[in-house]
């Protein structure tokens, strides 16, 4: 099998290991609404949107409890539901800024599972258009994005307040 370097990950990989106090999506928690700094796009009673800031691809998403909960299964009903509801409202959120032709959505429970935040669930949302995936991975290591993260915010941050008036 080949294997492919990407050391551009190194900072993210190096990060999961840190201790509770530096978990990031318990900093953007402490947002009380949205937040260029902490990247939150979106608060709710009991969950988060927050952007990747080191996204696998332009808009990529991150809904998470507003608490430091890790099990899935262990989840209190209310918040499991919120945060399917919240994840629900950022993939519309997602289409009405980015048009993407699709979306992968998903959970990793457990470091061995990918989870770089293991005792913070979080649901990642990566938009994703035919093409996306070109050979600047395979050729040259490089991942683009083409998307700057305060543009984005900034349009995220708009199209979930019209979303919440809509609701």
């Amino acid at each position: 099998m080949e294997q492919l370097w990407s050391p551009w990950r190194s900072q993210y990989l190096q990060r999961g290991a840190e201790a509770h106090e530096a978990c990031f999506l318990c900093t953007a928690a402490s947002a009380q609404e949205p937040s260029i700094d902490m990247l939150v796009v979106a608060r709710f009673a009991s969950t988060m949107v927050v952007m990747n800031r080191y996204p696998y691809n332009a808009g990529h998403l991150l809904v998470a409890p507003v608490d430091h909960l890790g099990d899935l299964a262990l989840l209190d009903r209310s918040i499991a539901n919120e945060l399917m509801e919240t994840t629900q409202t950022a993939l519309r959120v997602v289409h009405r800024v980015l048009s993407p032709h699709g979306c992968n959505v998903g959970i990793n429970l457990g470091v061995d599972a990918g989870a770089g935040v293991p005792d913070h669930l979080h649901v990642h949302i990566v938009p994703r258009w035919r093409g996306d995936t070109n050979f600047m991975p395979v050729l040259a290591d490089v991942r683009m994005v083409g998307t700057r993260l305060e543009e984005l915010w900034h349009s995220y941050v708009e199209a979930f307040r019209l979303v919440a008036e809509q609701s």
